[in-house]
């Protein structure tokens, strides 16, 4: 029997005990151990897949069998299984992307406003921000030469410092989850933090060192 035949077993069998049982559960496990074991699902080196694949588990968790996000529960008949998460995988890896650009230009416009004093209508006819920008902004992050971003971090936690948060934070960034299963620390501190801290080392590097 074909990998994608057990699946379709399994999903039928799973499917068939009552939502949140222990026997729903086994199931579940099962089939995500199978899909891991096939290969089939879909990758890329992007910097955001991790969390795309983590919403397409969850997704698959709550739409396999009952469709309570979806508009409608997985149908075996339709797709493998397979075929059916790397749909949804593929979409929330286009919107991620779309959101990453779209945040980008944001980030780009947002430090030029407040040094600038350009409004919303006088970006529309200004000239575009230099490519150049970002670069030489990460640049300044990962050398680091002074230590000085190094020095500011979260109390008892020299690992979570300046340098670390703000190389994370410039596109394509590391979300406020990621980053906050990966430190074992609250999206809130982590935020709280960043405005604080990191916020007016970046103004100060551009004021500094962009203007001029």
């Amino acid at each position: 029997m074909s990998i994608e035949e057990q699946l379709k077993q399994l999903v039928l069998e799973t499917c068939q005990h009552p939502h949140g049982s222990v026997k729903r559960q086994k199931g579940l496990t099962a089939i995500v151990r199978l899909i891991n074991r096939s290969h089939k699902l879909w990758r890329d080196a992007s910097a955001y897949y991790e969390d795309a694949l983590q919403q397409t588990w969850l997704y698959f968790c709550r739409n396999l069998c009952e469709a309570f996000t979806a508009r409608a529960a997985y149908d075996p008949e339709q797709s493998s299984i397979t075929t059916w998460m790397n749909a949804y995988l593929k979409r929330r890896l286009q919107d991620m992307y779309t959101e990453t650009q779209t945040q980008k230009n944001r980030t780009v416009s947002e430090i030029q406003e407040k040094n600038t004093g350009l409004t919303a209508t006088d970006r529309l006819v200004a000239p575009p921000p230099p490519s150049s920008l970002l670069e030489r902004i990460r640049e300044w992050v990962e050398q680091d030469s002074t230590k000085k971003l190094r020095k500011i971090h979260i109390r008892d936690r020299p690992d979570v410092n300046a340098q670390v948060l703000i190389c994370r934070r410039l596109p394509p960034e590391s979300s406020w989850q990621t980053l906050s299963l990966e430190f074992g620390l609250p999206i809130s501190t982590l935020s709280s933090f960043y405005q604080r801290s990191c916020l007016p080392v970046l103004k100060q590097f551009y004021d500094l060192d962009v203007v001029g």
